[in-house]
């Protein structure tokens, strides 16, 4: 039986949220392709070590999910971490860091809005319909491609692959998505996200620059199934934050 999402996630990232530095990662693309577009996305480090991903959603905004800032219980200090950006190769591109104190949870999903000084790059446009069943939509991240020793497989270059929505009441997504939930639930196609994509951007598929931020990341089963959190129902959250 698939174990709840949640549990994968928190399990993982609650030992680690610097996933890379204890055990197992957050949840990364095994399978799928090497991107070749996304600007808007973000490589979450913790103490330089390689743990989640996010998106930029305004030139100072990152979103990503709640469960990367927290490592035994406890929220990361804001000095470990830092992101990079700009650059589909992780090793390359600028770093940023939050600014104290400048980061908001959700209370209704698994995502955390992140302050940082002014960045350069192309933002991603927030889905403002919810996503359907049947609709195939792209997950970008620079995880694990392995499902052994995770912290051994991080990708150095974002991946990407294609999963297509299901019924969050399908059988196969129980443990991970309830009906009316926060989260929508999906199956592979090409690839499936695993450890260091948690955070991570779901979008549509659509031509470069009209793509659209529909979901953040937050669990797979590593094989079939991953779940994100529906980025239009917490839209008005979204808004209150990075307007202040």
């Amino acid at each position: 039986m698939m174990r709840s999402v949640r549990l994968s996630l928190l399990t993982a990232l609650l030992l680690v949220t610097g996933a890379v530095m204890s055990a197992t990662p957050a949840s990364a693309v095994i399978g799928g392709a090497k991107s070749t577009y996304g600007p808007w996305a973000v490589r979450m480090l913790v103490d330089g070590k390689p743990a989640c991903t996010g998106t930029a959603v305004t030139p100072q905004w990152i979103i990503s999910a709640s469960h990367c800032f927290f490592e035994q219980a406890r929220p990361i200090a804001d000095k470990r971490i830092s992101f990079r950006f700009g650059n589909l190769d992780m090793r390359k591109g600028t770093t940023v860091r939050p600014l104290s104190g400048k980061r908001v949870g959700s209370a209704h999903a698994d995502m955390m809005l992140v302050k940082v000084p002014p960045m350069r790059l192309r933002t991603a446009r927030l889905a403002t319909a919810g996503v359907h069943p049947g609709q195939v939509v792209r997950q970008y991240g620079w995880g694990a491609t392995c499902t052994d020793d995770e912290n051994t497989c991080q990708s150095p270059v974002l991946k990407q692959s294609d999963l297509r929505v299901v019924r969050s009441d399908d059988p196969r997504c129980a443990g991970y998505t309830a009906p009316g939930g926060s989260d929508f639930c999906m199956e592979k196609v090409s690839g499936i996200p695993a450890g260091g994509d948690s955070g991570g951007p779901v979008m549509s598929i659509a031509p470069n620059g009209t793509d659209t931020l529909l979901g953040v990341f937050d669990g797979s089963d590593r094989e079939q199934i991953a779940e994100a959190g529906e980025v239009s129902r917490q839209l008005a959250w979204i808004h209150s934050v990075t307007r202040r």
